[in-house]
């Protein structure tokens, strides 16, 4: 009885701590809303679009709670892979290129992006448009821009965000998307709308989540923008023969270093990689190391330049990893 009571106890307190919590973080945020309408209109935003945009903005206490338990932070590669680089996933785009093959071919060559990258991003970021998202993208990004962890790129974000709301690029009505603040079949961030997106239909408006041909194009060019070079290798899955020290080995995605070439990764004994030239420079990731010291053993991968460019969609050395395995699955079946 003692032991139930105890127990009782400490939920209620756990319960009451949290909802405190949460009603506490509710005024800041309503503090920090009043603070932020005044940021906005010093930035040029017209007072009708902050009070369309803002009238009913709200603290959103998951969307914290996704931001900390993101899996491309916590799960094993392993598991992170298999999750969206499967049969399932081929299937699906083979099915997707198979009926639209025009758009990909066309976009694929005035871009100089692979259709296999293409098909790849879009399976990863929403299963092929099947998971566009459902959050109020402009409460998602003043929470975010409200939390301290990465309150500057969310706050920067949100007021790109006004402003093309302000010119009409973008309308309320179709701000839903995910917790993250991203919109339409490749998640574009208010930033990438503004510097990457196309009305490639020649609609008179760019739309992300309807039009294929304006999420194909749009995600082509940013990929384009952001240096990538086509037909080039992206990373090579490697086995570690023996032990190479941690110096050479890259386990965060902020900035990828240590780029050897070939030949000198063979002399520091990984073998499995005969059929690449000598001259090509690459680096080592063992993304498993961040958050285990006993994963020497676990997936181990040396990218290329063009590796770099796919953490510039998202700064994930999992993301990154299983971007390139579904991309090369996809080329080996087409």
């Amino acid at each position: 009885m003692y032991k139930m009571r105890y127990f009782i106890a400490v939920l209620t307190f756990v319960f009451f701590t949290v909802n405190f919590n949460i009603c506490f973080a509710k005024e800041e945020f309503n503090s920090w809303l009043i603070n932020f309408k005044s940021v906005a209109k010093k930035k040029g935003i017209s007072d009708n679009t902050i009070k369309i945009a803002l009238s009913d903005v709200r603290y959103l206490q998951k969307v914290i709670d996704y931001d900390r338990k993101q899996p491309e932070f916590f799960e094993k590669t392993a598991v992170y892979i298999s999750k969206r680089a499967n049969k399932a996933a081929l299937k699906k785009a083979k099915k997707k290129l198979r009926n639209n093959y025009k758009i990909f071919e066309k976009v694929e060559k005035e871009f100089q992006v692979e259709k296999e990258l293409l098909l790849a991003l879009w399976s990863i970021e929403t299963n092929f448009g099947k998971y566009l998202g459902k959050m109020d993208i402009i409460s998602s990004l003043a929470t975010l821009s409200f939390d301290k962890r990465r309150s500057k790129f969310f706050t920067k974000e949100l007021l790109i965000l006004l402003k093309l709301m302000d010119k009409k690029i973008v309308s309320k009505e179709m701000l839903y998307g995910s917790w993250a603040g991203a919109i339409g079949n490749f998640q574009f961030m208010p930033s990438s709308i503004e510097n990457y997106a196309i009305d490639y239909d020649k609609s008179g408006k760019i739309e992300l989540k309807q039009s294929l041909h304006d999420a194909l194009a749009s995600a082509a060019n940013y990929i384009n923008k952001i240096g990538w070079k086509y037909k080039s290798s992206c990373f090579h899955k490697v086995e570690l023969t023996k032990s190479i020290s941690k110096k050479y080995i890259n386990v965060s995605a902020k900035k990828i270093k240590n780029y050897l070439t070939i030949k000198s990764w063979k002399k520091k004994g990984i073998v499995d990689i005969q059929q690449i030239n000598d001259k090509y420079k690459a680096a080592l990731i063992i993304p498993d190391l961040a958050v285990s010291e006993g994963s020497m053993n676990s997936p181990a991968f040396l990218v290329f330049e063009n590796y770099e460019k796919i953490l510039k969609w998202n700064r994930s050395l999992r993301f990154g990893v299983t971007v390139c395995t579904l991309t090369n699955m996809i080329i080996n079946e087409i």
